[in-house]
């Protein structure tokens, strides 16, 4: 296009990973501004809707995490306001919002996810803690992930080596959410794969591998220091492409949309297993998807700048 776009960030709201969000807006919107794009940045509020009738943007950009920002509520109102923007559309955003519907629809797609049950609150208090804890125990082994089945950033994720801290990781899971995920752990080299859609398609960008003493959790993703990143990750080149097909392989399955960051454990035996995806990752200044534009030799505001264009709709063709 022969002018700069006119770009809204959407960063805030209210759920638990509002400062992440707001993090993430304004490194979003700086970087758009070094790529010469015109951007504003606005709250999930009141003003909202007035604003974007007023100002018509050429595209919003969804930096919101937790539920409305990827749950598709957000989405399903800029579409009833035929407002174009960045990411996945509201009916595969829910998809991928649930972790257990999305690792469902991958292991159809013919990806390997870790065994699992969804369990919701009321069931253990129907049926008793402990013998429900125990029937999972017996079941699915251990160690064991406890994780809220919707929601993002860690919050309310335990990694259980022990049935007897068991119970704590429920009421932790329990604090975020009323259904919880537990699956089993899967020991290997956990990486991300961020997947970006230009105008020249799909691109897996380098995988970033975590290394972390302790749960990768909220305070080991946002505070520097606990975690190490390795961008890209150490993989041989054949690991490398296997693992960037992996994630666009989720990323299609799922009928994502201009970018997503899907969340992978490559084991010892070469087996890939996925653990769930992001249609709106993090931005801040140590999330993982700005560490693989950085490591593919992409520059940030270039990136961010195409997978705008690429957002905008298509000119009506001339008759």
């Amino acid at each position: 296009m022969t002018h700069s776009p006119r770009v809204l960030v959407l960063a805030g709201g209210l759920s638990h990973e509002r400062d992440v969000s707001l993090r993430s807006g304004r490194r979003v919107a700086e970087a758009l501004r070094s790529a010469n794009v015109d951007v504003s940045v606005h709250d999930v509020d009141a003003d909202l809707l007035p604003a974007l009738s007023q100002t018509r943007p050429d595209v919003v950009w969804p930096l919101l995490h937790g539920a409305s920002g990827e749950d598709g509520s957000i989405r399903d109102v800029l579409d009833l306001l035929d407002v174009p923007y960045v990411g996945t559309g509201p009916r595969a955003s829910r998809i991928a919002w649930s972790k257990p519907v999305a690792k469902s629809v991958v292991a159809r797609a013919g990806l390997d996810t870790p065994d699992y049950v969804t369990l919701p609150q009321s069931l253990f208090r129907e049926l008793g803690a402990q013998a429900v804890m125990a029937a999972v125990v017996d079941k699915l082994g251990l160690p064991l992930v406890v994780k809220p089945s919707r929601g993002g950033s860690a919050l309310g994720v335990s990694l259980v080596r022990s049935a007897t801290d068991l119970p704590q990781a429920m009421v932790s899971c329990f604090a975020y959410g009323d259904v919880a995920l537990i699956e089993r752990a899967v020991e290997g080299i956990e990486v991300a794969a961020s997947v970006v859609e230009t105008s020249e398609g799909l691109r897996a960008l380098p995988a970033v591998e975590i290394v972390t003493e302790g749960p990768y959790d909220y305070d080991a993703r946002y505070n520097p220091g606990r975690t190490e990143y390795f961008a890209p990750a150490r993989l041989t080149s054949a690991q490398a492409e296997a693992v960037g097909a992996t994630a666009i392989a989720a990323h299609e399955a799922l009928g994502l949309r201009h970018i997503s960051r899907t969340d992978l454990i490559l084991q010892p035996d070469g087996t890939i297993q996925f653990l769930e995806v992001n249609v709106a990752p993090g931005m801040t200044e140590t999330s993982l998807l700005p560490q693989a534009v950085v490591a593919s030799g992409w520059a940030l505001p270039a990136l961010y700048r195409s997978v705008v264009e690429n957002a905008l709709p298509a000119p009506a063709s001339v008759v």
